[in-house]
């Protein structure tokens, strides 16, 4: 941000959806609206070019995943704050988009000061969740946090427990592949596996399965 003013890109692929977030927020003091975007690859080049210090991204755009372009534009900009804004609270979505780097996860249903309010938390550095989606991302991590996890855990080796943590982090194939030392299809190969023996479908319920781990191990004294 420069001067208290917090420049925003806006990604999404219903004009009438952009126009209608432009004309709501640039009606806002210290909000700027520096630029729109309709897919993945538009989002990250606007993020490029345009420097916004939060981004409005929809999850569902025509060249792929939102989730895809916030894990791109965090790459490139770590300074660069994403809000997924989208019609659906499905948890795996919100633990995705969480580990691609996501700020904050709401629903299209919010009012507008509440958005407004939610931006401005963004972008002093804090993180958020719509309070309707919460509580199924913290169910959902409890329910990874079984005896059965332990026992899927040990099916892996040392390799698969090693790349398990950087699905977890947010990681690509070719990211991991980068900090494993291994070839792309080495790693994509190894991802399947992984997927395989904790009995999982996607990359997102990896996340929640180590994030249920690291859950029970943090220690209950009480404060």
């Amino acid at each position: 941000m420069s001067d208290n003013l917090t420049r925003l890109l806006i990604v999404d692929d219903h004009e009438v959806v952009r126009v209608g977030l432009r004309l709501l927020l640039e009606r806002r003091v210290g909000l700027e609206v520096v630029g729109e975007a309709d897919s993945v690859a538009t989002a990250v080049e606007a993020a490029s070019q345009c420097s916004p210090d939060v981004v409005i991204m929809d999850i569902r755009l025509p060249d792929g995943s939102g989730v895809e372009a916030c894990r791109e534009i965090r790459a490139r900009r770590p300074e660069t704050k994403v809000i997924m804004l989208t019609s659906y609270a499905d948890e795996d979505a919100v633990l995705a988009s969480i580990l691609a780097g996501a700020s904050g996860y709401l629903l299209k249903q919010i009012g507008s000061a509440a958005l407004v309010e939610a931006i401005q938390t963004v972008a002093r550095g804090r993180s958020l969740l719509d309070p309707s989606v919460t509580e199924k991302v913290l169910e959902r991590v409890r329910r990874m946090g079984t005896s059965a996890v332990d026992e899927q855990l040990s099916k892996l080796s040392a390799q698969e427990q090693r790349i398990l943590v950087l699905i977890a982090e947010g990681k690509t194939n070719k990211e991991i592949a980068g900090a494993v030392c291994l070839s792309d299809k080495t790693v994509k190969n190894y991802v399947s596996s992984i997927l395989s023996k904790l009995n999982l479908s996607r990359r997102s319920a990896a996340a929640a399965y180590v994030a249920g781990q690291r859950r029970r191990s943090e220690p209950s004294g009480n404060s």
